[in-house]
């Protein structure tokens, strides 16, 4: 019989679970495309889609009056500013309609592309492979018999729509983008258990799609528009109510950091996650994009928007393991039940 057994903490074992735990780099789920939060001005989406058809919902903007004063007649940068008339049988008519697109003063209708495209063997892509399909909507009649006329018109690029607001061309430009949530990195990470009151490392990876600068543009004759965006901050909620604002992507660790807290981005968990789904913290990374753009007849703006991903995080506590001073086997203490 053991004459006493001591209860020592073994910290060879609890260095080396430390280690483990911080050790390695986290796959979030994959990207999921996200809606923007609507600012608290204009709370209403709008859907905006590129030529190419990658589309966007996009918040409101705000458009800031140009750096230098122009010559009258122009705007801005000095440069003239063309005036763009919408008609229709030579009666003024409104340039863009919500619904139905821009107009086409050639083709006399609201110009927008089918999404999806239908299938080449349509009737209306008589007989082509390239280009796209267009709904050409507009109203007819009046008073009681007004009603909506479509035809579908396929075209081999863009159609000649007049755009009088630069900040459609800035939604075309953004849509063309293809903005991406953020890619999730941790450590420990997914697969791995943390500990109570250590660090957990915060990052991500960064790509032109994720995290920026991304540089697209959109134009129509007489008029273009250049957009620029990149990610501002990472606001991470680590499903403990504490919400970490990174305004960098953060530091990727390495085994060489040993027990070292992120130098830029981290975070501690003053209790477990046993008590929670899955026994798993749920980690939130909200990606805060800014995005200028500037047209050619001097107008510029900002617009922002989010990208969001999920992950999760496990966390326990160090085991503290029950040593035989006199030999015998280690006994290690239960675990927390239900993980």
């Amino acid at each position: 019989m053991l004459n006493r057994i001591f209860s020592t903490l073994a910290a060879a074992t609890a260095a080396a679970l430390i280690a483990c735990s911080l050790s390695g780099t986290a796959h979030a789920d994959p990207p999921k495309p996200v809606q923007p939060t609507a600012t608290k001005t204009i709370p209403r989406l709008v859907r905006h889609c590129s030529p190419s058809g990658h589309c966007v919902w996009i918040p409101a903007t705000k458009i800031v009056a140009p750096g230098k004063p122009g010559k009258p007649g122009t705007k801005g940068t000095g440069k003239p500013q063309t005036k763009q008339i919408c008609t229709f049988n030579d009666a003024p008519q409104k340039c863009t309609n919500a619904m139905y697109g821009n107009w086409s003063n050639t083709e006399q209708c609201y110009m927008q592309k089918e999404m999806p495209q239908p299938p080449l063997s349509d009737p209306r892509w008589q007989g082509h492979t390239d280009g796209s399909i267009w709904a050409c909507v507009r109203e007819q009649g009046y008073d009681e018999g007004k009603h909506l006329v479509t035809k579908w018109v396929w075209l081999p690029g863009r159609p000649d729509t007049v755009v009088v607001d630069p900040v459609t061309l800035a939604y075309q430009a953004i849509a063309e983008m293809q903005l991406a949530p953020p890619l999730i990195k941790t450590a420990p990470d997914q697969g791995q258990i943390g500990l109570v009151n250590m660090p957990v490392w915060l990052w991500v990876a960064k790509t032109e799609n994720t995290w920026g600068p991304i540089v697209r543009s959109a134009s129509v004759p007489g008029l273009s528009v250049t957009a620029t965006a990149q990610v501002k901050a990472i606001n991470w909620s680590m499903g403990d109510g504490k919400t970490v604002r990174c305004e960098g992507p953060g530091t990727p660790y390495t085994t060489a950091m040993g027990t070292k807290g992120s130098p830029t981005c981290g975070h501690q968990y003053a209790k477990t996650s046993s008590k929670l789904a899955k026994c798993k913290y749920p980690v939130t990374a909200t990606a805060q994009w800014d995005i200028t753009w500037q047209s050619t007849l001097g107008d510029t703006g900002q617009i922002s928007m989010t990208q969001q991903a999920a992950t999760q995080l496990r966390i326990g506590e160090a085991v503290p393991v029950l040593v035989d001073p006199e030999g015998g086997d280690a006994t290690v203490a239960p675990a927390e039940a239900g993980c």
